[in-house]
């Protein structure tokens, strides 16, 4: 079917929802009414002919007492589905009385088969009938929806999502919403599924295949792919059978699939495809355990799986073995994203369906957005998905679409292909092909689409695939090549020490938080060191603003977790004992300044020692840290220090060989983390990490050293842009200048007309 027809039935039925709703429903709720009318509409003209057959035989079988009727009401109808009241809507449309036209639509409603039952609850229709019915509108909706001219019955499943997706974008556009993310375009999915058959066609054998999408929407995935396996098959002489499954947590979009399932004599694929709000794949997994031989989507992206996150028991709670793998070494290890967009968690869905015991494997084709590619850092999610992905040598190639393909997006979109069953060639590869050139304008835009891939872009499309070639659209890669360690870099903590007063006072208020302590010291005193008991309701008072009157919902004065801070009489008798103790160290040790603060921790670490006081580490290095300040001109201040058969030298690492009395030492040293840096290193470097760092980091900061544990972490990502962007050709000066010249012979003396005018 054309896009002109297509069109032309949309508009057909959008002139029926503004002549009989306009008064009922406000625009954005047509669709409430008119899209289980259509599927209606649909079912009952292919029962039509059928109708006495099925009524014939009910009675029957009501006479003979037989319960299980169902099989045989389908023989009857000739379909997977049957209607067993005594109306077609051909009969309702001649009724006058309201009432008995609600009476008698109601029981046509509840006529129809479970399978079609669940279709009409998933719409909620049966909640419109007595709105439609009370308005009087009810028989002109039936009459209009009969009109010889709507051929409803005859569209295939694409077409039927075609007109359906028109429908939405308009009843959604009326409440300023986006289209749905439900459909796919036809042009789009003939690409994927001739990307996932196509190189395997010779090796099809006659048998049954598992054919899965995760995010069905309408099922025009399914049943292209399965007619596209069907025809490959018997253009080779074999004979195949095809069982189609799927998942869609959208009602309306499940019922139209189903619909169609059951329109086109597919009642058992139909009863595998499992939808509605409580059906999210993520989530409630449908077919848990089950696998595949095909698989095709096209998942939401950029959208929020929060809700799915908090059902599935918060990040920190998901066993789902889907989503946590064994993977390098890490049994629990994690591909979880970020909660506002899980696309790469529909792919981790598929990849757990994948075949490993049979020839063919599994072949998979899954649309992504841009974001698929490159975000989430080093070991987080996203990265981790792709790391996984590649480190098991599945993905065969991603191929970037054409802009504005899609009906409800502009953005840039990408069909990533993967196998389990790699050819010989393609092993430890990944292409990478650039088909955003390639497409035929519409003539008419469909939503955001304006652009469709016709049968020779298609074409093109595969056979660049196909041929595993370097070209200026396709570029081959080895695995390794996306792959990255992120390392920390340190540079060492330089500081100068003194025992000045202002330093010393800062001691009061050492726990943090230094503003709002020293404002709570000018209220209440030294009450809040000696004892904090006394004063501790009115500075909760205090903190809380001092009134009980104000609005519930107001934002807090002091954040929770500060407050917790500042109500910790510990924190308070800590500081305390550290302000003494510098005011001592101020008495021993006078105003010196320590141009090496090591030489001042010793000191320090002396006078505490003759004094008797001992304090924990975490105190220890508070007290000193707050009479010390950085100075990029002191020494580094030594963290540890090695000797004898302990004292092994890695600079890379940050254990640095120095003489010290005339011996060999090994000094490692405080890390400023206001230095640190981080810096990824391709795993195909060559030399590695320390090659990298030799030429990238020393030169510039000769004192750094990477971080031995930060190494462990692997990142991946890929780019398009690096490998495929084309810098437009900057025009040459003379021929700027040249134009620059002729526009000012040609505006000569209009400054002085326009005066004079």
């Amino acid at each position: 079917m054309t896009n002109a027809e297509v069109a032309w039935i949309a508009h057909f039925i959008w002139g029926i929802a503004d002549d009989v709703l306009r008064d009922l429903y406000v625009r954005g709720k047509y669709r409430d009414v008119i899209l289980p009318m259509i599927v209606l509409r649909r079912l009952d003209a292919v029962l039509e002919p059928n109708k006495v057959e099925v009524l014939a035989m009910k009675e029957n079988l009501d006479t003979k007492g037989i319960v299980n009727q169902e099989a045989a009401l389908k023989v009857a109808a000739k379909q997977p589905f049957y209607n067993t009241s005594r109306f077609s809507l051909r009969d309702l449309r001649s009724r006058t009385d309201q009432r008995q036209l609600k009476a008698d639509f109601e029981d046509y409603l509840e006529g129809f088969s479970s399978n079609v039952q669940d279709i009409l609850t998933s719409f909620e229709f049966r909640n419109q009938v007595p709105r439609l019915s009370k308005s009087d509108a009810l028989g002109t909706l039936i009459e209009k929806f009969l009109d010889p001219n709507l051929k409803l019955s005859s569209l295939d499943n694409h077409a039927m999502g075609s007109v359906f997706e028109e429908l939405v974008r308009r009843f959604n556009e009326e409440n300023n919403e986006e289209a749905g993310e439900h459909w796919t375009p036809r042009d789009a999915v003939k690409l994927m599924a001739n990307l996932i058959f196509r190189p395997i066609a010779d090796q099809i054998t006659d048998g049954t295949y598992l054919l899965y999408d995760a995010a069905a929407g309408t099922g025009g995935m399914l049943t292209v792919a399965e007619a596209t396996l069907t025809e490959l098959a018997e253009e080779r002489g074999k004979r195949v059978s095809t069982h189609l499954y799927g998942q869609e947590i959208n009602a309306e979009t499940y019922a139209i699939c189903k619909a169609d399932l059951l329109l086109s004599g597919e009642g058992e694929n139909a009863d595998n495809i499992v939808g509605g709000p409580e059906h999210s794949t993520l989530s409630n997994d449908a077919f848990k355990g089950r696998k595949f031989d095909f698989m095709l989507s096209n998942p939401p992206y950029g959208k929020s799986w929060k809700t799915d996150l908090e059902r599935m028991g918060g990040k920190g709670g998901i066993t789902d073995r889907r989503f946590t793998v064994d993977h390098a070494g890490d049994p629990a290890f994690s591909l979880i994203t970020r909660s506002n967009d899980g696309q790469m968690l529909f792919l981790a869905n598929m990849i757990s369906k994948m075949k490993h015991d049979s020839t063919l494997g599994s072949r998979i084709a899954e649309v992504h957005s841009g974001s698929s590619l490159f975000t989430g850092d080093a070991g987080q999610g996203e990265s981790n998905v792709r790391r996984w992905i590649l480190e098991n040598d599945w993905l065969e190639a991603i191929i970037q679409l054409p802009l504005n393909m899609f009906y409800n997006t502009g953005i840039a979109t990408y069909i990533w292909v993967l196998s389990n069953r790699k050819p010989e060639q393609r092993r430890g590869k990944v292409q990478l092909i650039d088909a955003s050139g390639w497409f035929s304008p519409l003539r008419r835009n469909l939503g955001q689409k304006n652009c469709e891939l016709s049968d020779a872009d298609t074409e093109r499309i595969v056979e660049t695939f196909l041929a595993f070639e370097e070209t200026e659209q396709s570029k081959i890669f080895d695995n390794a090549y996306f792959g990255y360690r992120k390392v920390r870099v340190e540079r060492p903590l330089r500081l100068r020490s003194q025992c000045s007063p202002e330093l010393v006072e800062q001691l009061r208020f050492a726990s943090g938080d230094q503003a709002l302590r020293s404002e709570l010291h000018d209220q209440f005193g030294d009450q809040l060191f000696d004892g904090f008991a006394k004063v501790r309701t009115v500075v909760e008072e205090y903190l809380d603003g001092g009134s009980d009157d104000e609005d519930e919902d107001a934002e807090p004065r002091v954040k929770p977790a500060v407050r917790k801070r500042l109500l910790d009489e510990k924190r308070w008798a800590r500081d305390k004992r550290l302000h003494a103790l510098g005011e001592r160290l101020a008495e021993e040790l006078g105003a010196e300044v320590f141009d090496d603060h090591n030489e001042f921790a010793l000191r320090v670490n002396a006078a505490l020692t003759g004094w008797g006081e001992k304090l924990g580490a975490a105190d220890r290095k508070t007290l000193l840290r707050g009479l010390s300040w950085r100075d990029e001109q002191a020494p580094p201040v030594v963290k540890k220090v090695s000797k004898g058969v302990k004292a092994v030298s890695d600079p890379l690492h940050g254990r640095f060989e120095v003489e010290v009395e005339g011996k060999p030492t090994v000094m490692e040293y405080e890390a400023d983390p206001e230095l640190s840096d981080f810096e990824q290193v391709p795993l195909l470097e060559p030399g590695g990490v320390a090659a990298f760092i030799a030429r990238e980091v020393m030169p510039y900061a000769p004192d750094a050293w990477v971080d031995e544990k930060s190494e462990s972490k692997i990142g991946y990502e890929i780019s398009f842009t690096r490998h495929f962007y084309k810098p437009a050709t900057l025009r040459p000066l003379s021929e700027i200048e040249a134009d620059i010249r002729k526009l000012l012979v040609e505006s000569d003396g209009l400054v002085e007309r326009a005066l004079d005018a």
